[in-house]
């Protein structure tokens, strides 16, 4: 776990009492926050369309739902900018994503466009209108409408959000200016036009693309023409046959008729190096290009410093544990996988099995499955060279600027294990005692900011190291689990409530009354916990959604700096806050058995109708909406726990005869089942003819 700069707009966190509320949303758009970005499952055949942007990228897959990784936050070093939310995508279907600057935007299946993130310049507030075809470039969006036209909205300093008259079959948004390719082939570009960019060619072109200061279409022979900015080779295409181009920053990437990637221009951070392989479709962001490969699944080559170039595969996992920019999960197999800022290495673990991994603010410690302990990352202060000798558990913890409440660039860590034989080994930064453990038998030690705290045999809780907080002073009475936050400390008591003590400046220290919970863990300034229901809760510092977890069920949460990510009960990871790696899916309820029941009215013609449904995602509520087949639909009553119910509702008929009754289940984020029965009324009776249902119960 635990202690960062908290960024521009919440600086004065930690000493300023309820000065926490303040917070940079005035300039950002998230329609999504609700949805959960995750590590998930981007397994091959499951993706359409791929989009990178500048440090985030996204992926549309092909049920409509869009996933994007890397980094939510806007400028700033590391992950000290504010949050934006770009890559948190809203729930629902989409047909195309587009990823900006900072923002992203999709266009759904009715033709309205939605956008995420960043909106300081109003590029995320798409004007009421259907569109074919959207464009989000660095701090403006073009859209293609329905009738041909092009509509431009946000930062328009250079006219780049100025598009001119007539009809349009596709538009790209750059930097500071837009083209689009006219129903003629001919290119227009307007906005910014220092280099040239915004001057075309004459001749016919089947797709255009602008980036930084350049902008690039591919002609009706397949060749590539590029005109503008040249200082980096970024308009000298090469020669050969392309399918597609795609332009951004300082450089451009084309699929090869062979379905092999070429990138030209500046080739900072990788940028004008392609990923390997064969591909369908490519986009170069600003300093990260990925590409939707032959088999369905998506590479990324270039800057992966947020994360951006590394899509999410179709890992399981066991554990995950969140620390001050990055997180680690025990994958199924043993081996860790880890994501977020890798400045120091913290999140590149070394191969091997482990069995449980803890990240600390630059650093990560996974205990191996000989019962040693490996480390890596920031070890500036020995934080990750660990003692020789065999543990049970690990913990890794960090602060910045010797916990005094100041932030600056480059932290020091401690690390403390619990040995075999029961006792505590710490390392590492020790200027306040935290790695100084007293004597005694151990069950669990918690590693915290400049503090640390373990699980006595006895089940009471010691502490040690800074406690200008009271973060070290635990209360009496006993535990089965502790963590240690930044400057405050929590743990589970055995009658499943939680007791927390410290620095309570956010309301991280005040747990809800009343609530059972089976694990707690305590982050930088919020805190969350599972609950016994398996969903979670969380309290504290929620600037940056940390503390808003999703819905859905999980086993295991772990609160980090300003992100928290879960263990959910199919062993994927949902993650939510500052960092996101990917949006798991809401998966619709789907609908079971559907029987008609002919009452005894007159000539039998009332039906009752009841339909079973089961949702995977347990917490999940639901309302039904029943189509009787002649013309009428009704509500239908909702009898559920736990996910899975049924639907019932009663309706007269006019006359016996062949109806279709149609059943649609609805859940609370938007998912719906629908299942047909098609019945015989006949009077005082019904005779069933035929059912289907989308999603089946029986789908795998």
């Amino acid at each position: 776990m635990i202690i960062e700069n908290p960024g521009r707009c919440v600086r004065a966190l930690t000493l300023c009492g309820l000065a926490f509320a303040i917070a940079c949303e005035s300039d950002l758009t998230n329609p999504g926050r609700e949805a959960k970005p995750a590590f998930v499952r981007l397994e091959p055949g499951t993706v359409a369309q791929v989009s990178a942007g500048l440090w985030h990228a996204c992926a549309l897959r092909t049920d409509g739902t869009v996933a994007c990784w890397g980094s939510n936050v806007g400028p700033g070093e590391g992950f000290s900018g504010g949050y934006l939310g770009q890559a948190t995508p809203p729930m629902g279907t989409f047909t195309q994503v587009s990823a900006g600057a900072w923002h992203t935007c999709g266009l759904r299946p009715d033709g309205t466009a939605a956008c995420w993130g960043s909106n300081g310049s109003g590029q995320a507030t798409p004007p009421a209108s259907t569109f074919t075809q959207v464009s989000a470039g660095h701090d403006h969006t073009c859209g293609v409408t329905s009738d041909g036209t092009v509509a431009c909205w946000g930062a328009n300093s250079s006219g780049q959000a100025t598009p001119p008259m007539g009809t349009f079959t596709q538009v790209s948004a750059g930097d500071s200016h837009s083209c689009g390719l006219k129903t003629d082939g001919t290119v227009a570009c307007w906005g910014s036009n220092g280099s040239g960019e915004a001057t075309p060619p004459s001749g016919t072109f089947t797709q255009v693309s602008a980036g930084g200061g350049h902008t690039c279409g591919l002609k009706a022979d397949g060749t590539v023409a590029c005109w503008g900015r040249n200082d980096y080779g970024q308009a000298t295409p090469p020669m050969g046959t392309f399918t597609q181009v795609s332009a951004r920053g300082l450089h451009t990437c084309g699929l090869a008729s062979d379905g092999t990637i070429a990138c030209w221009g500046y080739n900072g951070f990788g940028s004008a190096t392609p990923p390997a392989g064969a591909f369908t479709q490519v986009s170069a962001g600003w300093e990260v290009n990925c590409g939707l490969k032959t088999d369905g699944s998506v590479a990324c080559e270039g800057n992966n410093y947020y994360g951006q170039g590394t899509p999410p595969t179709a890992d399981t996992f066991t554990e995950v544990s969140t620390g001050g920019y990055h997180h680690c999960g025990l994958k199924t197999d043993r081996s860790v996988a880890c994501g977020g800022l890798n400045y120091y290495g913290q999140a590149t673990p070394p191969a091997g099995a482990f069995t449980q991994v803890s990240a600390g603010r630059e650093h990560t410690c996974g205990l191996k499955t000989d019962g040693t302990v490996a480390c890596w990352g920031n070890n500036t202060q020995g934080q990750a060279t660990p003692p020789a000798g065999t543990f049970t558990q690990v913990s890794a913890g960090g602060a910045q600027g010797g916990g005094y409440g100041y932030y600056e660039w480059g932290g020091v860590g401690h690390t403390c294990g619990v040995k075999a034989d029961g006792t505590v080994a710490c390392w590492g930064y020790n200027e306040f005692g935290q790695a100084t453990p007293p004597a005694g038998t151990f069950t669990q030690v918690s590693a915290g900011g400049d503090h640390a705290c373990g699980l006595q045999g006895d089940r009471t809780v010691a502490c040690w190291g800074w406690n200008y907080y009271e973060q070290a002073t635990p209360p009496a009475g006993t535990f089965t689990q502790v963590s240690a936050g930044g400057f405050h400390t929590c743990g589970l008591k055995p009658d499943g409530s939680v007791a927390c003590w410290g620095l309570n400046n956010a309301g991280q220290a005040t747990p809800p009354a009343g609530t059972s919970f089976t694990q707690v863990s305590a982050g930088y300034a919020h805190t969350c916990g599972l609950k016994t229901d398996g969903t979670v809760a969380c309290w504290g510092f929620n600037a940056h959604g940390e503390a808003s977890p999703p819905a859905g069920s999980f086993t295991q949460v772990s609160a980090g700096g300003f992100d928290t990510c879960g263990l959910e009960s199919d062993h994927s990871v949902a993650c939510w806050g500052r960092y996101a790696v990917a949006q798991t899916p809401n998966r619709p309820p789907a609908l079971g058995s559907i029987a008609t029941h002919a009452g005894s009215g007159p000539l039998g013609r009332t039906v009752t109708a009841t339909a079973d449904f089961s949702d995977p995602d347990i917490t999940d509520t639901h309302t039904a909406l029943m189509d009787w087949g002649d013309g009428a639909s009704s509500a239908a009553a909702v009898t559920e726990t736990s996910g899975s119910g049924s639907a019932k509702a009663t309706h007269s008929y006019a006359t016996p005869g062949v109806y279709t009754l149609t059943v649609t289940v609805t859940d609370s984020r938007g998912g719906a089942g629908v299942g047909t029965l098609r019945f015989l009324l006949l009077p005082g009776t019904t005779v069933p003819i035929g059912q289907t249902a989308s999603p089946s119960l029986a789908r795998p």
